[in-house]
């Protein structure tokens, strides 16, 4: 939808409402929004995954629809002042595409990178993946979500031939004998989900959890493991050890479903319990007492989540949980399983419909011949066009600005500013460029810095779907349009696409944005023709939408991919038969322990870890301009341990500095005997000094490219 005055609700008036889900997590909670004279009012609504049930968050969620800080018009950055300054939509656009048309012309079309988030509905994660391919050339896109799931994306899709966050319906987990639940904190980071984990245990069954802190999940476990930062992979092997040890094992399913165990079997005989216990801090009877539950189990589930996930060997650490799951004969199996808990709204859709670097729609990998031939059939243009694979977010965030490397970035959906590792870094990257245009609702700490300030609609401004963290593609519906002076992203990229498509100059090279007169055509407005278009893009495609409908959407609580065929089943539960793999089994790899990228030093001396807070979220744009959740958790703190912080002679609040080889961070200490003596840990929610990423260690995992968030050595003293 484009600019337009916003209809009013006059008093007296029947209300208008919108069945819809929270803007948030990837539990994609269902609510009711109803607006009346008074404004806008969410109202619990009877779903799946939350049963009427919100958090915090999602109960305050429309309080940003009217925020007086919302952006309703362009910024354009003054060249005389250097401020950002009111624009009207054509000189803001115009300014986009001339730089766009200036940096391709002289540095080629990779010159120009587009970033963006897991947030984005499928329609708008499709579009954008489309546009950097077809309307901009370029090969590098990638997005936030390399950040959240990517690890865990690339250990199923080596194991079992696909990626889906939870290969079963959340209600699994309500009827588990045993789940363990590995670096997840839902209690703070989704707490509707912990409805499930209250009713597991009061079914009997026995929840353990493997954190460096006694997280308020953790406090709820039956057993707490606490090993060191960046040792979970250890625990893994060595529960594989007991397993094999004691006869757990589910010797026939291994013989009839999977590949490769020899060499796993191999591997984690040398993880003897005492020898885990060492390196991690675990005791052998929390071990032995683990992999008993599991294997004497009769439905047990393993979940990880972004504390095993978030380190520079996150994908073979939980490839050591899928060898575990696999040797116990847990995927498939009704009522058992292996999954991992995705964290942005739509982490899981984002990454399925062209995003990542090296996909195209439907997770096709895009150095596929068929794959490329079948979706530049769908697009009207040809295979051998479409760029090649882009580089992971970080790779691409380092390199802005420097020789050979882009030097224009798009970024929607996303505050790299305060997410990305070693963020002051990031920030002079992107200081240095020759233009940023950064689309968002507010001015974030990114915004702040663009050349050029595009103002979008809000989540209950537009309709569109999203994919949980189940697999199950939901309808997000609108409530109202936006306000006037806002645009659609869809609106956004189709303008930019049709202007970028007129006749080029003659100092623009024949191989820039192309070809004249077609792009208007190719990216539609209308988010249900996009998502019409997007089913048949992605059909045959591993993550297959081309049976989904928003009608049939509608008419049950959501739809499960893959669904090839309208009248054909959706698939709430994978594996049950057979694996997405060549010959249907699943495969073992076996993996060893290292350590962290940075290990402590004299110098150094602490492990540093970062994560979430119940009443904030994400880079905390959006949560930290409510007024009920900064009442909650106002500022940033720097968790210690009462000993740590006695032989420091540091005070519970007291300001505290956090010093690592990249930067520091300086906030009120908060004293708790939670978390381990030798580690601190800090939320990533707050910019500025009390920034966390400014710490954190940018080494990358060399088959996800995910960053080492979870772990680096530090320093900590009185600020």
């Amino acid at each position: 939808m484009t600019d337009g005055a916003r209809p009013a609700t006059p008093q007296g008036f029947p209300p208008r409402e919108a069945a819809t889900h929270c803007p948030y997590c990837a539990l994609q909670c269902g609510m009711l929004l109803r607006e009346d004279a008074d404004g806008v009012t969410v109202l619990p609504r009877q779903f799946p995954t939350n049963r009427g049930g919100l958090c915090q968050k999602g109960w305050t969620a429309a309080e940003l629809l009217d925020h007086p800080e919302r952006l309703t018009t362009p910024l354009l950055r003054d060249p005389a002042s250097g401020e950002l300054r009111p624009a009207s939509w054509d000189a803001a656009l115009e300014r986009i595409v001339t730089g766009i048309r200036a940096v391709q012309a002289e540095s080629g079309r990779d010159a120009v990178a587009v970033f963006g988030g897991g947030g984005l509905t499928n329609e708008k994660a499709y579009a954008l993946g489309k546009f950097a391919r077809v309307g901009l050339r370029t090969r590098h896109i990638d997005y936030n979500g390399r950040f959240c799931m990517s690890s865990a994306a690339a250990a199923g899709l080596r194991a079992f031939g696909i990626d889906r966050g939870l290969p079963f319906p959340l209600a699994d987990l309500g009827r588990a004998d045993t789940l363990l639940l590995v670096g997840a904190n839902p209690a703070e980071t989704m707490p509707p989900l912990v409805r499930w984990l209250t009713e597991q245990r009061r079914n009997g069954g026995r929840l353990i959890v493997v954190d460096p802190r006694a997280t308020a999940t953790a406090r709820q476990a039956d057993l707490h493991l606490q090993p060191l930062p960046g040792t979970d992979l250890a625990v893994a092997n060595a529960l594989l050890h007991i397993a094999l040890t004691e006869g757990w094992t589910d010797r026939a399913y291994v013989a009839e479903r999977t590949t490769g165990f020899a060499a796993v079997r191999r591997s984690v005989a040398a993880w003897w319990p005492a020898r885990a216990e060492q390196l991690s801090g675990v005791p052998v009877a929390d071990l032995e007492a683990t992999a008993r539950a599991l294997g004497t189990a009769g439905r047990a589930i393993i979940l990880t989540a972004r504390g095993a996930e978030q380190h520079a060997k996150g994908v073979d650490t939980v490839t050591a949980y899928v060898n575990l799951a696999l040797a116990l004969g847990l995927p498939g199996r009704p009522g058992s399983g292996y999954g991992c808990l995705t964290g942005q709204g739509n982490g899981q859709g984002g990454r399925e419909h062209g995003q990542k670097a090296d996909q195209l729609p439907g997770y096709r990998r895009i150095d596929d011949p068929a794959a490329r031939e079948h979706v530049a059939g769908v697009w009207g243009v040809p295979a051998d066009e479409l760029p090649g694979p882009g580089v992971p977010a970080y790779q691409v965030l380092d390199s802005l600005g420097t020789p050979g490397g882009p030097r224009a970035l798009l970024v929607l959906g996303s505050n790299p500013v305060v997410s990305a590792p070693r963020a002051a870094h990031v920030e002079r990257r992107l200081r240095g460029l020759d233009l940023l245009v950064v689309a968002d609702l507010l001015l974030s700490e990114t915004a702040a810095l663009a050349d050029v300030v595009l103002p979008t609609a809000q989540w209950a401004e537009e309709d569109g779907t999203m994919t949980n963290l189940e697999g199950r593609v939901l309808r997000r519906r609108a409530l109202r349009p936006p306000p006037p002076g806002v645009r659609t992203d869809l609106a956004i990229l189709a303008d930019l696409a049709a202007r970028l498509a007129v006749a080029e100059p003659a100092a623009v090279p024949t191989d820039a944005p192309g070809p004249a007169g077609t792009a208007a055509a190719r990216f539609p407005t209308d988010p249900a023709a996009v998502f019409a278009e997007l089913r048949r893009a992605s059909a045959g495609g591993p993550a297959d939408y081309a049976g989904i409908s928003w009608s049939r959407i509608d008419a049950a609580d959501g739809v499960f991919w893959p669904c090839p065929t309208e009248d054909g089943p959706d698939t709430p539960r994978l594996f049950t038969d057979r694996f997405a793999t060549p010959d249907g089994r699943a495969r073992f790899h076996p993996v060893d322990h290292r350590p962290a990228a940075e290990p402590v030093c004299d110098e150094y001396p602490l492990h540093f870890t970062t994560g979430r807070v119940l009443a904030q979220y994400q880079s905390g744009t959006q949560t930290r301009r409510v007024d009920a959740l900064r009442r909650a958790a106002p500022d940033a703190f720097v968790e210690l341990h009462p000993d740590l912080a006695a032989r420091l002679g540091i005070g519970d609040g007291e300001p505290v500095r956090v010093t690592s080889r990249r930067g520091e961070l300086r906030a009120p200490a908060r004293l708790s005997p939670t978390i381990r003596p030798d580690t601190v840990f800090a939320p990533f929610h707050w910019p500025g000094p009390a920034r966390a990423n400014s710490v954190t260690n940018d080494a990358v995992d060399p088959i996800s490219g995910m960053p080492e968030f979870k772990i680096c050595a530090v320093r900590v003293e009185k600020a």
